[in-house]
């Protein structure tokens, strides 16, 4: 079976492995994540021998952060650069998509975690080396790269999601899911009814378990997802308590409820925004019932950092997403269109569309269809459309392209009341709702003149090859 542990093996033979020892749970993991996150093919780092902690319980962070190991995560070539890795991405999601429902989950009697139970007055959560990850969170943040298990009381649809997940206790877990995504709607259903919503949660497990957990896979597909990535159905077990399906390949799983009427202060946490957006507020929590555990268990973690310092911290999904907002764009039938960006750094807050310019308004309509779309639309900030001539992978291109070739009173537009979150940190705390604009930005070509429009300056292709070759040594 292709676990974690199968998977640092890997990219230790890569050369992509950096162990580190003796790091301080409280701030240093963090920092030493962080830091490492802003260079550009920078190592996945497993830390040990953490202070307070057994030797080989250990944390494992910057996984998804470079080609080279997203690559090797997907079953991709080695070798294969940004841009290839968008296109390998662009022409087998589809393929994995039709086959969700050819892989459901497949049972198995045994799984390397259910070596250690524990029940009851044995439970401490507490035992696993829970970061503080950065010095401003409201509390240990032992959820961060996890996979948590849900079921639909309707449907019986299982939902894999990665949410935050604080210890509260050494016996419950506090629980947060942004409104409107699948865990969030589940345990409301629950509570609806009066009932407590059973949960599940894997801490540790192959990376690809945290990336389908984390991207925008149509309900309850995931497994699938899984199954289909890999070419067989995905290995899970029954856990006892709430009979939910758990990935056999887990280090660490926490079993229980999430009562209804029960909450406990949460937060705040550090976001992918850059900022502490959500308060300390109350917060659902799971009462742990049981819990599995390998010997020597890695937790999968996801340091919190500024994307404008560290811009690699979420790459994988850049690279996905603008692969799946590519193929959503020619789905939807626009013409025209050559490359679609979804920033690894800043996510749907900066989403680029590249088209070649065939009729008035096709500007217009790539941005509201990219903004609006299922990869762009959840708390998105900007959408902006450029000429075929426009790299939208640089954002230094698109900056030029936006300060020349847009006027902002008439290639500016508003989308208001879009889909946001308690994370948008430029929604005032505490809010009734949350809602939060578009920017829409038209930085092509005036339509009716662009033929006109002036040359820019560019190297002819043939001489820059000449030029570099002869005297550059390129």
């Amino acid at each position: 079976m292709q676990d974690l542990r199968t998977w640092l093996e890997q990219v230790d033979q890569l050369g992509e492995l950096e162990r580190v020892s003796g790091a301080h749970w409280k701030f240093e993991i963090g920092a030493v994540s962080a830091l490492v996150s802003a260079r550009k093919d920078h190592p996945a780092l497993l830390f040990d021998d953490i202070p307070d902690y057994p030797a080989g319980y250990r944390v494992l962070a910057c996984t998804l952060t470079t080609a080279g190991r997203v690559a090797l995560t997907f079953g991709f070539p080695s070798g294969v650069n940004h841009r290839r890795l968008i296109h390998l991405f662009r022409e087998k999601l589809p393929a994995w998509e039709k086959q969700l429902s050819q892989f459901t989950p497949q049972p198995v009697d045994s799984a390397p975690c259910l070596t250690n139970i524990q029940r009851g007055r044995d439970i401490n959560l507490w035992q696993f080396p829970t970061p503080l990850w950065c010095e401003l969170d409201g509390g240990r943040y032992i959820g961060t790269g996890d996979a948590v298990v849900t079921r639909d009381p309707d449907s019986g649809e299982i939902n894999v999601g990665t949410y935050r997940i604080m210890v509260q206790d050494e016996k419950t877990l506090g629980f947060f899911v942004a409104p409107g995504k699948h865990g969030r709607i589940h345990y409301e259903k629950y509570h609806s009814r009066g009932r407590a919503c059973p949960v599940a949660v894997s801490f540790g497990h192959h990376p690809l378990v945290f990336a389908a957990g984390a991207l925008e896979i149509p309900a309850g597909g995931e497994y699938g997802f899984l199954g289909a990535v890999r070419g067989e159905a995905y290995p899970v077990f029954t856990e006892e308590i709430t009979g939910l399906p758990v990935p056999a390949d887990a280090e660490i799983v926490m079993a229980g409820h999430c009562p209804p009427g029960k909450t406990m202060p949460e937060g705040p946490f550090g976001e992918w925004t850059g900022y502490y957006a959500s308060k300390e507020a109350p917060a659902p929590v799971i009462e742990v019932e049981r819990v599995y555990y390998r010997p020597d268990p890695v937790m999968l973690g996801v340091p919190n950092v500024n994307p404008a310092q560290a811009s690699y911290f979420r790459y994988y999904r850049g690279v996905v997403k603008s692969a799946m907002l590519h193929n959503e764009l020619e789905k939807a039938g626009l013409p025209g269109l050559k490359a679609a960006s979804i920033s690894e750094a800043f996510g749907e807050q900066w989403v680029v569309v590249s088209i070649r310019q065939l009729y008035a308004g096709h500007a217009k309509q790539a941005a509201l269809l990219a903004s609006q779309g299922r990869s762009g639309v959840h708390m998105g900030r900007y959408a902006i459309v450029v000429d075929d001539d426009v790299d939208p992978f640089d954002a230094n291109d698109v900056l030029w392209a936006i300060c020349t070739r847009s006027d902002p009173v008439q290639d500016i537009d508003i989308l208001r009341r879009c889909w946001s979150s308690p994370l948008d940190p430029v929604i005032r705390k505490p809010a009734e709702a949350f809602f939060s604009s578009r920017g829409i930005i038209d930085a092509c070509k005036p339509f009716e003149w662009k033929d006109e429009f002036p040359k820019e300056i560019r190297i002819d292709p043939e001489l820059e090859r000449r030029v570099r070759e002869k005297y550059l040594g390129q």
